[in-house]
């Protein structure tokens, strides 16, 4: 748009150029004699004028978009990461990790975030597990039984298990079912197979600290957390070389040689071991339900049920976990197996789906041993942070590895879903068909209610404060589609990994996006990381909203990657996340504050400086081009050159840096108390091209009001002696004391937060302005404009031509923002109000009674499982070469007393920074629980910011009832 003004601006001028030196001009030459150059024809003449007149105006007038743009835009985006890594509410004292800006590029996008795509592990959850439960041939341990075997509810009195008979077990460890020890005490034959499975079938990495404990070094918390549970029940994990791994089994040394690692994977999900011990070779696996009951023996059925039914169990209380397995293998069998093993490991061609086919091969067949069950709880704040974020109008997909069960109960337990809403539509079809029905299916069910409801009233008012019903249509059969503006508010879809593949088929996808786009909530669970690609990709290219996904491991890296914004967690898998994101954070929490905080006033402050800056350089430079009315075209400035150049750089600059970096409509604790203030960003309500057509109008007429009341006021006036003073000199000074007056004020007008800084750059850049000119335009410096100061500002006439313009320029602005504030106020209004109610209450020892009652139920759903595993391949190829052990002739000492990754797990301890030597270097410690210092504000300040997950009024109504009198003028 500016370049098309500028381009008709200089046209306009061309052609009223060779207009008059058409018809005055070329008579006129004895005074304005053309050029040498130009030819004596008058057309011909007049048309290379007006051709370099069109050149010389693209110079004077290119001012309307100046380089100090862009160079003030890229300074207050640096400010704006500042803020960002500076932030003491989102520094994570326990890791001491503060939030890092990545980029400077993006600040204010994080203002009109409409789609969030999170990962579930380790981004929601703390990724620090605790070995919970077990089923082990067909019976359930963990639960605190009674004498009759009746599960009792476990408290903070209730007696954990005696492990003193075991010297190596971990202080921190907790587990209440002593039916379990039993079976270990009195050596059941699958018990003990079960745990040796534990303490064998893995990657981890023992350590030898300098204290003599062991440590351990996992690919994944899930790996860390069963080889310690087996080191506290008796089964210890010891040492291992390329070819042996070495157990303790209740005080008596095994060693087992290593005949091969079966690498876990992305498709595979699950690993296995081959060892081999008085000449009998096992095969020891573990991994996903899904896929581990299709590879058991038909023997196994009956134990299947049982151990599916305890899966289920584990599932209503949120456990990840892994089904076990094992299977003995003949020798001359496992000869020839090897020779195809090595042929697929040194192929050229397709190597790892080779030796996915190789190790399919021997992975049948297997006996069942039981499950594991982990805990991962949720990280602190992650409730609040979901559901204030809901309330402020983003959608949250949730894309995990995880089993649908443990997708649902993280959902409930995190708020994305609530009580509030019908039962998620579950898409789960195997073939695209069934996804093609069940989607369709649960569109029709939306419409209907959707209809049902408008019966109701023209009106509905949901908890997530939207209030208007809609129609929405979409023609999939044409390609095209119309996505509804916002998502009705009581649906949520669950969509698996295999139904997923379907759906994101081009026949497809756009009616999983609208029926996306109409859900509250979105889970896709069973997703691998390229299919969590796709999906924000398909709401990317098909909607036109800014994205962000946010994960903390490698599997999340593609997803990051492909939208508008990535955020990496740093956790417990590494920086592989926050070194392929845009922003990174220590916990999910923080993401409430970097997009409700910093990311509305990052929008906020650059949609004011955009709009302010258009609207000052359309008035300077407008001022141009009405003079060209009067000097015939001629190309000739109204300005002083040195003004011309100073204009953008020390008369105006300051003023909207200062307002771009430190401006903010309301403060931090009511930004994020009023969700709702962040929806103008989703609307870009705050610029767009009506407000910028606003602003170049403005500025156009604020051009007219500087020249033409200067003009006529000067035009024929003269001094106190009798002198004319209307030349040029003293026009165009007049007129840019007028503009530097006028559009500073403005600046202030537009200024909500005022600091020192404000007040110094506003009144200084004016008064700068005229000191700099009596000093400039004075006699010693000799320039062209000498003395021209002191004339102007001499004269009465000037400073009321000074007042009568910027009166003229700014009383219908105040007139205006006052009329909008008090009968057509935005929330923003409403709230900044509220919070200067407040201050000055507080000023006079009052406290503002603030009442909100919240109208979200807890939910009571129940929480479901979830296998466990790292979404990486593992690292056994790296240990059966021996390449990372540095002593193989000196395996690790076992102390009897051992401080390490259990004593992490259960928060009673704290691990050691592991060495150089362990194969992992960029795993990290496991980190106790903590709070941060947002959660100490919050307990501090609870009777002021309220509960974050109430619904208030506010974003309807305007205000709470008990205040409805303190603020009726609105």
């Amino acid at each position: 748009c500016v370049p098309c003004c500028l381009v008709g601006m200089c046209f306009i001028c061309t052609v009223a150029c060779a207009i008059w030196e058409v018809m005055t001009g070329y008579d006129f030459q004895v005074y304005l004699p053309w050029e040498s150059f130009i030819d004596r024809q008058k057309e011909q003449g007049a048309v290379t004028i007006a051709v370099l007149v069109f050149l010389s105006y693209i110079i004077i007038l290119n001012t309307v978009v100046p380089i100090s743009l862009y160079v003030s835009v890229e300074i207050i985006r640096l400010a704006h990461s500042l803020w960002i890594n500076w932030d003491v509410k989102m520094y994570y004292d326990k890791k001491d990790t503060p939030a890092k800006a990545r980029t400077t590029t993006l600040n204010e996008e994080l203002g009109q975030i409409e789609y969030i795509f999170s990962d579930k592990t380790g981004t929601l959850t703390q990724n620090i597990m605790n070995f919970n439960k077990c089923s082990i041939n067909g019976r359930s341990y963990g639960d605190h039984v009674d004498r009759d075997g009746n599960p009792i509810e476990i408290n903070e009195n209730t007696p954990k298990v005696d492990l003193s008979w075991n010297p190596y077990a971990e202080k921190g460890f907790e587990f209440y079912d002593s039916r379990l020890v039993d079976e270990i005490i009195n050596n059941n034959e699958m018990t003990h197979q079960f745990f040796k499975l534990l303490a064998l079938c893995h990657t981890v990495m023992p350590e030898n600290k300098e204290d003599g404990s062991l440590e351990y070094q996992a690919q994944s918390p899930d790996e860390g957390a069963l080889v310690s549970a087996a080191r506290n029940f008796g089964f210890v994990f010891k040492s291992r070389t390329p070819s042996t791994i070495t157990i303790v089994v209740q005080g008596q040394e095994e060693t087992y040689q290593l005949l091969g690692i079966l690498d876990f994977n992305n498709v595979r999900k699950r690993m296995s071991v081959i060892v081999k011990k008085d000449n009998t070779i096992q095969l020891l696996c573990k991994g996903a339900d899904t896929i581990m009951f299709n590879l058991l023996d038909k023997k196994c059925d009956e134990l299947k049920e049982l151990t599916t039914h305890h899966l289920n169990d584990f599932a209503q209380e949120g456990l990840r976990t892994l089904v076990l397995a094992y299977k003995y293998i003949d020798e001359d069998y496992f000869l020839e197996w090897q020779k195809r093993h090595h042929e697929a490991s040194t192929s050229l061609d397709d190597r790892e789906g080779k030796l996915d086919s190789v190790y399919e091969e021997i992975e049948q067949n297997m006996i069942l041993l039981g499950a594991t069950a982990i805990e991962d709880k949720l990280q602190d704040g992650v409730p609040e942070t979901i559901a204030n974020l809901a309330l402020a109008g983003i959608k949250i997909w949730v894309l995990t590895g995880d089993k649908q069960e443990t997708a649902i109960n993280i959902g409930y337990s995190c708020r994305l879903l609530t009580d509030e809403m019908e039962d998620p539509f579950i898409i789960d079809g195997d073939t695209e068909e069934e996804v093609e029905s069940q989607m369709k299916k649960a569109l029709e069910d939306i419409d209907n209610a959707k209809n049902n409801k408008s019966r109701l009233g023209p009106e509905v008012t949901f908890r997530n404060g939207s209030t208007k019903i809609e129609q929405q249509s979409y023609d999939i059969e044409n390609g095209d589609i119309i996505i509804p503006e916002d998502e009705f508010g009581e649906f949520s879809l669950v969509i698996s990994g295999h139904s997923l593949a379907h759906a994101l088929k081009p026949k497809l996808e756009l009616t999983l996006l609208n029926l996306g786009c109409m859900c509250k909530a979105v889970i896709c669970c069973r997703v691998t990381p390229l299919q969590k690609a796709l999906v924000v990709d398909l709401v990317k290219q098909h909607k036109k909203s800014i994205t962000l996904a946010v994960g903390d491991g490698a599997n999340d890296v593609s997803m990051i990657k492909m939208a508008h914004i990535g955020i990496g967690i740093s956790g417990q898998e590494g920086m592989q996340a926050v070194l392929a994101s845009d922003y990174s954070i220590a916990q999910f929490r923080y993401l409430e504050r970097l997009l409700l905080v910093h990311g509305r006033w990052s929008y906020l402050r650059m949609c004011k400086f955009l709009k302010y800056f258009f609207y000052k350089n359309f008035a300077f430079t407008l001022c141009h081009f009405w003079f060209a009315f009067f000097c015939g075209f001629s190309a000739q400035t109204l300005f002083d050159p040195f003004f011309i150049s100073l204009y953008n750089v020390f008369y105006t600059s300051l003023p909207v840096l200062v307002l771009g970096i430190f401006d903010q409509d309301v403060n931090d604790n009511y930004c994020i108390r009023y969700p709702k203030l962040y929806e103008p960003g989703l609307k870009n309500t705050l610029f767009n091209k009506k407000l910028f057509s606003w602003s170049v109008a403005e500025g156009v007429i604020s051009s007219l009001v500087l020249f033409f009341i200067p003009y006529g006021t000067y035009l024929m006036s003269v001094d106190p002696v009798g002198k004319d003073v209307t030349d040029t000199q003293s026009l165009g000074t007049i007129v840019a004391a007028a503009l530097v007056l006028t559009v500073n004020l403005r600046c202030a007008l537009d200024t909500s937060y005022w600091t020192g800084f404000n007040h110094f750059v506003v009144w200084g850049s004016i008064i700068y302005y005229f000191f700099f000119h009596l000093a400039f335009y004075s006699d010693p410096i000799r320039y062209k404009y000498s003395g021209v100061a002191f004339v102007v500002f001499a004269m009465p006439s000037f400073w009321l031509c000074l007042l009568l313009t910027s009166t003229l320029l700014l009383v219908p602005v105040l007139a205006y923002r006052f009329y909008a504030t008090n009968f057509t106020p935005t929330l923003s209004d409403r709230v900044r109000l509220r919070q200067r109610i407040k201050k000055s209450k507080s000023k006079f020892g009052g406290a503002l009674r603030i009442q909100r009652q919240s109208t979200m139920r807890r939910s009571n759903r129940s929480m479901r499982s979830g296998y466990a595993f790292a979404h990486q391949t593992g690292f056994g190829e790296l240990i059966t070469s021996g390449l990372n052990f540095r002593n193989k002739d000196h395996p690790a000492v076992l102390t009897k007393f051992i401080r390490g990754l259990g004593d992490a797990l259960a928060g009673g301890g704290q691990s050691q920074k592991p060495s150089s030597s362990s194969l992992n270097k960029s795993a990290t410690t496991l980190a106790e629980n903590s709070e941060s210092p947002r959660d100490e504000m919050k307990k501090s300040n609870s009777a002021d910011k309220g509960v974050n997950d109430a619904v208030t009024d506010v974003y309807i109504n305007g205000y709470e009832n008990d205040d409805d009198d303190k603020l009726e003028h609105l």
